[in-house]
């Protein structure tokens, strides 16, 4: 008898727990609905008990909880009396935290916001700090633009004096981070681009906006972490620094990767030790970019026909398009610091064939054509006539990426001031609107302003 009892109970059991656990999913399901609709309403202070309920016993539902969660707690917080205003903080941070805890796919961005939600509520600058770290190391191309600039920051204020190293190894990282995110939302642009104009949806034109929004917020981010590392990122500090840590670091293909770059980024390359440092870049990763910076060394010292091999060799290397152009594009720079112009704007095209959004190729051959104004012309119009074709370019690197428009800007309103007046056309008999032909290596015909 005792045994079909516990039988009995068992069967019960069998047959009840799963209907509990259907009831329970039921209105789980049920509250999720209700404050969804609520909250697409914008109706956040009815959605909080629904919401909140959900929080509290369907944590695993769907990651939509948090994501809806942080408006919602948000609203709640705007509302909250003095009193209240406390623990309604805490709830916003749970949102983020709960979400972590369940959800850690988005680990840094969520934490890149929670940074920026304790920014907002006056948090300690040491407390700001360790959620951007840990956002930081979780992945710095997760963050937010602002947060990234945040974070490099407080680095350079703490460590600036007592370790310079780590410094330049934040602001490395951050910049890669930063050229990753680039990357991925300039492929996104292209590929957009790459459809009939006519045939884009609203939708596509949208996202264009934002991705292109976000590429002059990164622009903006390069920018503000160039002038504050341009204070210590003198050659009369690189170099020490850089022979410092030499042969601890000279099988360090990162290391040395980076090193290279900061010098040759601060034109440090005549020194000797720039020539050391890019030799052993090469031994330890015979990489398209270590091809790269060694065949700038071969140009310099004469050995073109070899270096040029090296430049090939790098670009036919990469497969990524959008790296192979940034390949191309490093090769112009160089190409163009040696004086050859006409290879330099070559490899500017070639670039802008496999990113056709690098606004900086653009602005690159702009700048050479400004720089050749006095010995591709003999005369007053003819020399300003090239600022025409340097205007020209400098406008379309703005035109295909918005994102450089404020360095953009500051190119053509430059080139508008040295264009010939109408008194120069009138001198020389020159009608505007007629077409000048610019003669040596630039061989562009524009039209006259």
């Amino acid at each position: 008898m005792k045994k079909m009892k516990q039988i009995l109970t068992l069967l019960f059991f069998i047959i009840t727990v799963p209907v509990v656990f259907s009831q329970a999913a039921d209105e789980c399901n049920i509250k999720y609905n209700l404050f969804k609709g609520d909250y697409s309403a914008k109706k956040y202070g009815e959605a909080f008990d629904n919401w909140k309920w959900c929080m509290d016993n369907c944590p695993t539902l769907t990651v939509n909880i948090y994501k809806y969660g942080v408006k919602i707690a948000e609203h709640a917080l705007e509302k909250a009396t003095p009193l209240e205003k406390e623990a309604a903080i805490k709830l916003v941070e749970r949102v983020y935290l709960q979400r972590l805890e369940h959800y850690p796919d988005d680990k840094a961005r969520v934490l890149s916001d929670l940074a920026s939600f304790k920014i907002e509520q006056g948090a300690t600058e040491q407390e700001i700090f360790s959620w951007l770290e840990k956002s930081f190391k979780a992945d710095p191309t997760d963050m937010s633009a602002s947060n990234i600039y945040k974070y490099f920051d407080i680095i350079l204020n703490t460590y600036r004096t007592t370790d310079p190293q780590r410094v330049f190894d934040t602001y490395d990282e951050v910049s890669e981070g930063v050229e990753l995110k680039r990357e991925e939302y300039s492929k996104k642009i292209d590929a957009i681009n790459a459809k009939d104009s006519l045939s884009l949806t609203s939708k596509e034109k949208k996202s264009r906006e934002i991705y292109q929004q976000i590429l002059t917020n990164l622009t903006i981010v390069e920018a503000g972490l160039d002038a504050k590392l341009s204070e210590i990122s003198t050659c009369e500090n690189l170099i020490p620094l850089n022979k410092k840590y030499f042969e601890e670091f000279k099988g360090n293909a990162q290391w040395l990767r980076r090193a290279v770059s900061r010098m040759y980024n601060k034109e440090c390359t005549d020194d000797p030790f720039y020539d050391t440092l890019v030799e052993a870049y090469v031994k330890a990763d015979p990489s398209p970019q270590a091809s790269l910076f060694y065949a700038g060394i071969l140009l310099k010292n004469g050995e073109t026909s070899k270096a040029m091999g090296y430049f090939k060799q790098a670009v036919e290397q990469e497969q990524d398009l959008y790296k192979k152009a940034g390949y191309q594009l490093k090769i112009a720079q160089i190409l163009r610091l040696q004086g050859k112009l006409s290879e330099a704007r070559s490899y500017c095209y070639q670039a802008l064939d496999n990113a056709p959004t690098m606004g900086k190729a653009y602005l690159l051959v702009a700048s050479m054509y400004a720089s050749s104004a006095n010995s591709c012309g003999d005369d007053v119009v003819s020399k300003r006539m090239v600022y025409v074709a340097a205007l020209n370019k400098a406008q379309k690197a703005r035109s295909v990426d918005p994102s450089i428009s404020a360095l953009a800007n500051k190119y053509i309103a430059n080139y508008k001031e040295n264009l010939p007046s109408t008194k120069d056309l009138f001198v020389a008999g020159v009608a505007s609107g007629s077409t000048h032909k610019i003669g040596c290596w630039i061989n562009e015909t524009v039209i006259v302003p």
